[in-house]
């Protein structure tokens, strides 16, 4: 059983589209881009090439399938460490859940979960998965899936990610976060952890912020 702790006050955002831009509204009524748009725009170019490689029906059915596999994987994560029992709807998706299992147990005292916030620092927001304690360390606590392994070099943009929001979640709650971890479910394979410290990313994912906000124009 995970513990739970008594949850911090953290207003749920609302979100808009605006200018075909989907943009969270904070209490102030800021608008600020998703931390996935910002950094998703960085490495739009490489994901068109990509695209131009593969050709554009097996990209779709790709990203098709990678999204509902994320999804799901995701449900069942939440739905495991709110103590709830777990469904899957095929012998793939169990796989890959229990590929990661004993890594999540190592997860308890949980602060938040699918928690909204944002940061007038960073002029960023977005959707957190898991704040919680991670071998009793408190730590950003992200859950990804992947069709093969990774290397940690080609996915900084997930601890930019993850320490925007433990700059995010301090300027809410006034409580430091340093530690980013990454659990990944890999299909066929053996999961993979990553953890990675906030400060040797946060001003790299700042850098992408400001170029962001010139080019974009919010």
């Amino acid at each position: 059983m995970f513990t739970h702790l008594e949850p911090k006050d953290i207003d749920e955002l609302q979100t808009i589209n605006e200018n075909n831009m989907r943009l969270y509204v904070t209490p102030d009524g800021l608008k600020y881009p998703s931390v996935t748009t910002v950094l998703g725009w960085k490495s739009k170019a490489g994901i068109i090439a990509w695209r131009k490689r593969v050709g554009e029906e097996a990209a779709n059915k790709i990203s098709r399938q990678a999204s509902t596999r994320g999804t799901k994987f995701h449900y069942q994560v939440e739905d495991y460490i709110n103590n709830k029992d777990v469904t899957f709807a095929n012998p793939a998706e169990k796989s890959m859940f229990t590929s990661v299992q004993d890594l999540i147990n190592r997860i308890d005292n949980v602060h938040v979960q699918e928690a909204s916030l944002y940061s007038d620092f960073l002029k960023t927001a977005g959707r957190v998965d898991c704040i919680a304690e991670f071998d009793g360390r408190l730590s950003i606590i992200d859950f990804k899936t992947s069709s093969r392994p990774k290397e940690a070099q080609y996915i900084t943009n997930y601890f930019q990610q993850g320490s925007a929001y433990a700059v995010m979640y301090e300027e809410r709650t006034g409580i430091p976060i340093d530690t980013i971890v990454i659990i990944m479910a890999v299909e066929g394979n053996e999961p993979q952890l990553f953890i990675e410290k906030r400060d040797n990313y946060i001003e790299s994912y700042r850098e992408v912020r400001n170029e962001y906000q010139k080019v974009m124009g919010i």
